[in-house]
């Protein structure tokens, strides 16, 4: 289970749940306030679609794999900061005592939430966009910055800001798989509803060697991110930890209140961790 990012204990240091430069609560707060924008977000568009095209456009929402990730990235930042908080006032996350299968799919989750806004967001303003006009209105210039932009956004903050490791290699199998689960909803949209989900999927318009080609380049491109986070991680890692000695703002009450960073338990685990 190690390799899979689930050791026993998993995350001694609580690492989901700090950060290098800003203190537990911060952190949380500002998790939180990334989950209710993301969330406002979703929300809004539903609430314009039922008044506009009688919710429509929210029952083929769930077909496209941006607002899949959307609602991805707004549920792990609201668990995110529920542990935050819970951690930054009581001293232990509720994380620490959940069965190691959801703290794998925890662990999972965070990977997709670093690896799949920044696919989103390449494939769309490099593929889709040049055919569409994104901000030909205000609602479609704040949509798709906030769907296609700011997605990347928050990824990066996830990234650079918490004290996480990096992403087990072992997961890459898992975002493959999820791509390609995604890919029979793709084609079951066409089936039940008619319409592709993306336009380079449909191979009466492109052509079979064309689709194969796009979907194989996905493939590829999810691999090179995964790639180029696990790096920044690395980096950041070993910036942070080992050249500029900052180990982590703990919570103060961790650990029977030694989890202040300086001399406590937190701090000699921190060290057998650096990379």
């Amino acid at each position: 289970m190690k390799l899979l990012g689930v050791g026993s204990p998993f995350d001694p240091t609580n690492r989901f749940q700090t950060s290098g430069i800003l203190p537990p609560v911060v952190l949380g707060c500002t998790r939180l306030v990334i989950a209710c924008y993301i969330f406002a977000a979703l929300f809004y568009r539903i609430a314009r679609s039922s008044v506009i095209d009688g919710s429509k456009s929210t029952r083929d929402s769930f077909s496209y794999f941006t607002n899949l990730t959307y609602w991805g990235l707004g549920c792990y930042f609201a668990v995110a900061s529920a542990h935050t908080l819970a951690y930054a006032f009581r001293g232990r996350a509720p994380l620490e005592k959940w069965p190691k299968v959801l703290q794998f799919l925890h662990s999972l989750l965070y990977t997709t939430v670093i690896t799949f806004p920044f696919l989103v967001t390449v494939v769309y303003w490099i593929i889709l966009a040049p055919d569409e006009s994104p901000f030909d209105t205000r609602y479609s210039a704040w949509s798709n910055i906030s769907f296609h932009a700011l997605n990347s956004v928050f990824a990066i903050f996830e990234v650079l800001i918490p004290r996480t490791e990096r992403p087990p290699w072992l997961h890459i199998p898992f975002l493959l798989l999820i791509l390609a689960g995604y890919l029979g909803v793709a084609y079951i949209t066409k089936a039940t509803k008619g319409f592709y989900t993306y336009s380079f999927l449909d191979p009466g318009e492109k052509g079979s060697g064309t689709v194969a080609a796009y979907v194989f380049g996905i493939v590829v491109a999810i691999c090179v991110v995964f790639g180029i986070i696990w790096l920044i991680i690395w980096l950041r890692l070993f910036l942070c930890e080992t050249v500029f000695g900052m180990k982590g703002e703990f919570s103060s009450r961790s650990r029977g209140g030694r989890g202040d960073g300086e001399k406590g338990e937190h701090e000699m685990l921190a060290a057998k961790e650096l990379p």
